[in-house]
């Protein structure tokens, strides 16, 4: 189902947001280095990759060491996959710098070294995606492309559509949204999109919005409508206790060892961070039992009787303290006909029964379950 466009606001609120949130990052933006004007293309390309799912004060030293190793595709091609890897440090996500790596090998062997300003061109690099190719046209080449990450999204959602929160994942609606808010002058629609993700990362926050800093309050469908609740809570990846910690306390090894590591040098770290296996609870531990053909309160599956059984069902010990005569091991009880058991369709995972009227002598000798040989 195609999801319906949010309604513009009016060319004069448009125009205000557009001056007031480019005033405003001209003040209050950060000070980076990959948006100085003597800034190169492959400086924005390699923030944007390290910039994926990492925050900025994250991404900082490990930029910098990389552009004093590696200031150009070519340095990097010519270096190894392990020392990107091992450069890349603690970031996270060490895939991207194997992505990295290829894209400046493609950079070098297609486009003698340079990283190529047409966007179908971006888009055939390894690693490159609609997002990163749409970035580096923008922020590297000055170009007029619609650039949506989650802080413009959230800024989008607030000041335009009156929603707290965006969507769990990116619309058509809200792509056309963003292609309708874009100005239409090359230099306006780069500093719109930078302004509106710079907004977004410092005052228009997912959980605590700083709306009395925030230079287009008064135009804000989100505040006009009473700042509504969101739809969902939104949470971040857990870290702790999961396999993302074992994996890094493996890489973390790796990068330190000069040599081949034996892999008995991995398991303790990875012991050691990864999850404690869930102690199994009454249920399974009955389920076990249950499948062992052992003696718990329910038994195990006897192929004699043709269902689950106590174990006094054979006679034995336990029936002889309840005050009944024991029966011979594997003879079947007296029952009524009428609740005899009968064919029936068996669960998966059930063993079949023997026969149906199995003679007392072969059901003791098969010892079908511990209960029938009690």
């Amino acid at each position: 189902m195609r999801s319906s466009s949010p309604s513009l606001p009016g060319p004069e609120v448009v125009t205000r947001l557009h001056e007031r949130i480019i005033a405003w990052f001209a003040e209050s933006s950060r000070d980076l280095p990959w948006r100085s004007p003597e800034r190169t293309a492959w400086q924005v390309m390699v923030s944007e990759f390290m910039l994926q799912q990492t925050p900025v004060v994250r991404v900082l030293p490990v930029w910098r060491r990389w552009m004093e190793l590696w200031p150009t595709p070519a340095a990097l091609a010519a270096s190894s996959t392990g020392d990107a890897v091992r450069e890349w440090g603690r970031l996270g996500y060490p895939r991207r710098a194997l992505r990295l790596h290829a894209a400046a090998a493609a950079i070098v062997e297609r486009h003698g070294g340079e990283v190529p300003r047409e966007h179908a061109q971006l888009l055939d690099l390894p690693g490159v995606g609609s997002y990163t190719a749409a970035a580096i046209s923008v922020f590297a080449f000055g170009r007029r492309q619609t650039v949506i990450d989650t802080n413009i999204r959230r800024v989008h959602a607030r000041a335009v559509s009156g929603k707290a929160l965006p969507g769990r994942s990116l619309t058509a609606a809200e792509t056309r949204l963003a292609d309708a808010l874009m100005p239409e002058d090359d230099a306006a629609a780069v500093a719109w999109n930078v302004s509106v993700m710079e907004l977004g990362a410092l005052v228009c926050t997912a959980r605590s919005p700083l709306c009395d800093a925030c230079p287009v309050l008064e135009d804000c469908a989100w505040v006009a409508a009473g700042r509504p609740e969101a739809d969902y809570v939104p949470t971040g990846q857990a870290w702790k206790g999961t396999d993302r910690q074992a994996r890094g306390a493996i890489m973390a090894v790796l990068r330190a060892a000069e040599a081949p590591v034996p892999r008995e040098s991995l398991v303790a770290p990875a012991a050691a961070a990864g999850p404690e296996r869930p102690r199994a609870g009454r249920w399974a531990r009955r389920g076990r039992r249950n499948r062992r053909g052992g003696r718990g309160r329910r038994g195990g599956w006897c192929r004699l009787v043709g269902r689950r059984h106590r174990r006094r069902d054979h006679g034995g010990p336990a029936a002889a303290r309840a005050g009944r005569p024991a029966r011979a091991a594997g003879a079947l009880p007296d029952r009524p006909a009428h609740r005899r058991p009968g064919p029936r369709r068996r669960r998966r995972g059930e063993p079949p029964p023997l026969s149906p009227d199995p003679s007392p002598t072969a059901a003791g000798s098969s010892g079908c379950c511990r209960a029938c040989s009690a």
